[in-house]
């Protein structure tokens, strides 16, 4: 049975469930709910008043600010309206949201709760119009949320678009280069979301917890449109500050989370119990399904049926911690290009170190495979975006003749169909020495030791490659431990490592990598180019002493 798309199936669960409550948002810890009738109610009546303002049939029009209940209904009402929505991030640079909205030639942009909103009002093109969500921390705007519901009659007749037609705009956080528009239609939506029902269908009444961001093709397929297809609640986060205790609150069904959160959430039990008193308690049968227990309480993951990585590759040692607690996390793969609809490792199907075998329909290949059989990693199916929107020439580049996607990224798969990524094709540097060094492998490997928050692997202009990390911190360690610490895991990654392949060193930078400093993407991925560039100087002039193993900035 084919499944019908996100709009027409708000409207059938406001008919069939009507009172059931789909959206929770937070504000001042007081959870407002939004039930299916009344998300479709708010719905109808913004689709009317979108069509009220006189744009052009078509139009793009961007939402903005951090994950709300009106996000997602924004989002609903621009479809119902018939036009394209454009997710920016909460965090975006003004000259990408300028970038973007120029691009897209947006017409008018929803203005939800965000840090730095003055800046972001600065970047807006002269003349689109502002639509302010209802929270007391966004600025005044040409409408507002409210006044608008108020005053439009409910939409009415709406009629489903051609599956084809284009349907939103995912503009890529890209380390380098302005954000390519990634096309998404309906087909691309439906499909994906149908695969997903196959794989994971509901248990119960599922609930999810919203926090990364909807201008993602994860979070927006993961959480916005699992939602509405499972008829599953959907908790938001007020802010960051509060992530611990309303994850807790919360105790979702099911959690999605980048590496970087998995890992601050490791870091956070740790503070409160010490890995030398967890792994005693842990030797004792009894004590250690109490731990455990606790642990996953005190987490707010008692609930979590479903627990899924991805964005970046988790490190092993991770996801090993993890699994000794008893939470299993399941690293997926996915990119916007195809929708975040490849692979997947599930629960009795887990195979750690990969990132598991193709989802229902997702054709997919290793092109060229080398002695080792990895190769590119290409996909063909009805996930699959039609391109870059206005870029013929990079739609052109994301295809084969044969018309496979090229993902841009190195894997092998092993006898059983799990899929192992081995690295980016572009992230492949050489040395002075004109020899090749694949970084990805070689940081997964040093990501063992539990003090490195994150770490970047350069060595182009080098004659041996550097690692460069920064801490976690709050890090009550002294700096000799640290150091021994580091060094033992780098001997013990080198000695499985060619020559060439070797880390020379590590240099330990002084400032957290984050969105807003640059060095990391909206989606929490380390800009490879904008470390060279910032820490080249430091390396170049420490790239001769091989007797240092550690370098502090």
């Amino acid at each position: 049975m084919s499944l019908k798309n996100p709009v027409e199936t708000l409207l059938q669960w406001a008919k069939d469930k009507p009172n059931q409550p789909w959206l929770y948002q937070p504000v001042n810890d007081v959870w407002k709910k939004y039930t299916w009738a009344e998300a479709e109610a708010q719905v109808r009546s913004m689709a009317t008043a979108l069509r009220s303002l006189g744009l052009p049939p078509g139009s793009a029009i961007a939402i903005s600010g951090r994950n709300t209940a009106h996000w997602v209904l924004a989002d609903l009402a621009v479809a119902m309206a018939g036009y394209i929505s454009v997710g920016l991030y909460p965090k975006q640079a003004p000259e990408a949201v300028t970038y973007i909205l120029n691009h897209c030639e947006a017409k008018a942009v929803f203005i939800g709760p965000m840090p730095d909103v003055d800046e972001f009002l600065g970047a807006l093109p002269a003349g689109i119009k502002t639509i302010a969500f209802p929270y007391a921390d966004v600025p005044p705007c040409d409408h507002n949320w409210d006044d608008l519901v108020r005053a439009h009659e409910p939409f009415a007749g709406y009629q489903p678009p051609d599956p084809k037609a284009l349907a939103s705009l995912v503009y890529t956080s890209g380390t380098t280069g302005n954000p390519k528009g990634v096309m998404i239609t309906s087909e691309n939506l439906v499909f994906a979301t149908g695969g997903l029902l196959k794989t994971m269908p509901a248990q119960g009444q599922e609930r999810f917890f919203s926090y990364l961001p909807l201008a993602h093709a994860f979070e927006r397929g993961a959480v916005e449109m699992a939602s509405i297809y499972l008829g599953a609640e959907v908790w938001f986060l007020e802010n960051l500050d509060k992530l611990a205790d309303q994850l807790k609150h919360v105790a979702p069904t099911r959690f999605f989370g980048v590496p970087l959160v998995y890992g601050r959430i490791q870091a956070g039990v740790l503070r409160k119990m010490p890995q030398e008193k967890l792994d005693r308690l842990m030797k004792i049968p009894l004590l250690s399904t109490l731990v455990k227990k606790k642990i996953k309480k005190g987490i707010g993951l008692q609930n979590a049926r479903y627990l899924f990585v991805g964005a970046a590759p988790m490190p092993i040692p991770l996801m090993q911690w993890f699994e000794k607690m008893g939470i299993t996390v399941l690293q997926g793969y996915g990119m916007t290009e195809n929708n975040i609809y490849a692979t997947a490792n599930l629960p009795g199907a887990n195979r750690i170190g990969s990132v598991g075998r193709a989802m229902p329909g997702a054709d997919m290949r290793i092109y060229e495979p080398d002695e080792k059989g990895e190769g590119e990693i290409q996909y063909k199916h009805a996930g699959v975006t039609p391109g870059y929107y206005k870029d013929p020439e990079k739609t052109a580049e994301l295809f084969t003749a044969d018309g496979w996607l090229r993902t841009g990224d190195r894997g092998r798969i092993d006898a059983d169909g799990y899929l192992f990524i081995t690295g980016r094709v572009k992230d492949i540097f050489k040395t002075l020495k004109g020899k090749y060094v694949a970084p990805a492998p070689i940081e997964g490997a040093l990501s063992r030791n539990t003090d490195i928050d994150q770490l970047c692997f350069v060595g182009a202009g080098l004659k041996q490659p550097i690692m460069v990390i920064t801490l976690v911190q709050p890090n009550e360690k002294s700096r000799e431990e640290i150091e021994q610490g580091l060094i033992a895991d780098m001997e013990a990654v080198n000695a499985k490592l060619e020559a060439h392949e070797q880390i020379a060193k590590i240099v330990v930078a002084k400032e957290a990598w984050t969105i807003d400093n640059n060095i990391m993407t909206p989606t929490m991925k380390v800009k490879r180019n904008v470390v060279e560039q910032r820490y080249m100087p430091l390396l170049e002039k420490t790239a001769g002493d091989y007797k240092t193993k550690v370098v502090w900035e």
